[in-house]
């Protein structure tokens, strides 16, 4: 009994592990976007075009790596399409975020019905296990059997963190969603910062969908997403801008939401429909008592024009 509780255990932490990936690189990129002054509500429909390209180049290439592929070369168009009408021409960013979350929604869907109509498997990422690693009882299948896309998302924690504080790229980019106004006197480009903190979010949320399709479900499904991208933004400020807050947030609910999973697959005796509701309450708890005092990027959601006091 004790190992079969064991082995459960093992299997709700690796499987929240990888549940994690999705919030993790959608809120990632949405957290350069938010950091440079720039919400994007688009966000899932960004992760359905990620998913649902992905998916198909992989179908019908056979390569899971030219799915990825296309699932980034998406993103970054989708974040083009939103940093050219909240940016350039300044429209009101919930707005505009809105009109591309249905965008991604509408077009994936239709041209799922015309090019697939059907539920579709593919041979997705192989786990790999990292030797020397996989091998350590209990922690080895938690943490290092997974596929390339969970450890990539992993290592970006670091590396975004990295960026963000420690290069000048990433100085730019907090003085952009700060100060606009500073940063363009001192010779920042606002425009070309918030363009590229745009596409690189972007491509991350495509790349989140590209995992549920090619790294997770090998398929693709009407709403497949399940309203990952407005969980990844909520994310962000439960994190408070912060990659490691952000991934904190991300294991937060992916382990509530793996044990719901394995509550069902199980039949352990939890109540159904607390453990389906379980990862939002959760999420819901924890984002209240974490807004005690939160302070984002002070340009948030404020359109910059030079000569003025943005």
């Amino acid at each position: 009994m004790d190992g079969l509780n064991m082995e459960i255990i093992i299997v709700i932490l690796a499987t929240g592990i990888r549940l994690a990936v999705p919030f993790l690189l959608a809120a990632l990129g949405e957290m350069f976007t938010q950091r440079s002054g720039v919400y994007n509500l688009g966000v899932e429909g960004i992760i359905m075009m990620g998913a649902f390209t992905g998916f198909f180049a992989t179908m019908q290439s056979g390569s899971p790596l030219l799915g990825i592929m296309v699932s980034l070369v998406v993103g970054a168009l989708m974040g083009i399409i939103m940093a050219v009408v909240s940016v350039t021409f300044k429209a009101e960013q919930g707005i505009s975020g809105i009109g591309l979350y249905m965008l991604g929604w509408g077009l994936s869907g239709l041209l799922f019905r015309l090019y697939v109509g059907g539920v579709t498997t593919i041979d997705g990422l192989k786990p790999v296990a990292i030797p020397g690693l996989s091998g350590i009882p209990f922690l080895g299948p938690i943490f290092f059997n997974h596929n390339v896309l969970v450890y990539t998302a992993f290592l970006l924690v670091p590396i975004s963190a990295l960026v963000l504080y420690k290069t000048s790229w990433g100085l730019n980019v907090r003085a952009v969603g700060t100060k606009p106004e500073a940063a363009d006197t001192l010779g920042v480009s606002v425009q070309g910062i918030r363009y590229q903190c745009l596409i690189i979010g972007s491509m991350l949320a495509g790349l989140a969908g590209a995992f549920l399709t090619i790294g997770h479900a090998n398929m693709y499904a009407d709403n497949i997403t399940a309203g990952r991208g407005f969980i990844a933004i909520a994310l962000v400020y439960f994190g408070r801008w912060s990659p490691l807050g952000i991934l904190l947030g991300s294991l937060l609910f992916s382990m509530a939401d793996s044990f719901q999973s394995m509550v069902q697959v199980m039949g352990i005796n939890f109540p159904y429909e607390l453990a389906v509701i379980l990862p939002y309450v959760v999420t819901i708890i924890a984002l209240a008592v974490s807004f005690g005092r939160v302070w984002g990027p002070a340009a948030l959601g404020k359109p910059f024009q030079r000569g003025t006091r943005g």
